[in-house]
Order: structure tokens, then sequence, then C-alpha cells
């Protein structure tokens, strides 16, 4: 035997496609969930624009020429899509 089979130091044979285990939510992944839901329900997000309130013209829509981007408004910080709209829609500044 060799010093590195004794050693536990062998190599391991990567796995195949077929051999990888499906994947299943881990308890942190069901309790963001829960989290994030209770949030979306709370801040009254929606995929859809008010008017002319979306969040790619909000003040706390961190990239306006992207699709998603990070809202950072203190209630959210989450990534919204553009066409987004939230009760704590503000225009930009000028």
């Amino acid at each position: 035997m060799s010093a590195h089979r004794r050693a536990g130091l062998e190599k391991e044979r990567p796995l195949s496609y077929d051999e990888l285990p499906e994947p299943e939510p881990k308890p942190e992944d069901e309790k963001l969930a829960i989290q994030l839901r209770h949030l979306a329900d709370n801040a009254v997000l929606k995929a859809r624009p008010q008017g002319d309130e979306r969040c790619d013209n909000c003040r706390y829509y961190l990239e306006p020429s992207r699709e998603i981007s990070y809202c950072w408004h203190p209630k959210l910080r989450i990534l919204v899509g553009d066409q987004w709209w939230c009760q704590w829609w503000e225009a930009n500044p000028e």
C-alpha cells in the first residue's frame, strides 16, 4: 500500500452527471424563502409598474440600465426587476 493511501490522501474520482444527487432545498433555503415571502407581502412588492412608477426609475434601484438590479431601500435590500414596483418607490432626485 502506498504512503498516500495509508495517509488517506488518495484522489477521489469525480462523479459523473448521472451520479450526482438531485438538488434539494436545504433548511436555510426554506427559511430564506419564508422570510422573502413575508418581505414581499409586507412591501406590497409587485411585478408590474404603477403607471410611470417602476423600479428602474426609483432612487433606490442601483443600476437603472440593468433588467435586474439591487434595491437598496432599507426595508427591502433585495434583487428586483426593472419593471417592478413597491410602496416605497421614490423618484430619482434631479
